[in-house]
């Protein structure tokens, strides 16, 4: 989401994962959206606490069809 109004740390975007079963929500506002950040968000506040999703549905944004995310994903099997 955003950009938002800025925040303390130049902050104006929000990553937001939802599970589609339990409707869970994990975010975190960025400063950037960059595939590298929401990478680093998907590491650490999706699989290292959940583990592996079987499949992220995204609203297909640069960042998340970027190359190397998608070889992230793929390495991982989703």
């Amino acid at each position: 989401l955003g950009p938002l109004p800025l925040t303390k740390g130049q902050c104006k975007f929000l990553v937001v994962a939802v599970d589609y079963f339990t409707k869970w929500i994990e975010a975190k506002p960025l400063a950037t959206i960059t595939a590298s950040n929401v990478q680093k968000f998907v590491w650490k506040n999706i699989i290292t606490r959940f583990g592996i999703p079987y499949a992220i549905i995204s609203d297909n944004g640069l960042q998340f069809t970027d190359k190397k995310f998608n070889n992230f994903l793929e390495n991982l099997g989703i």
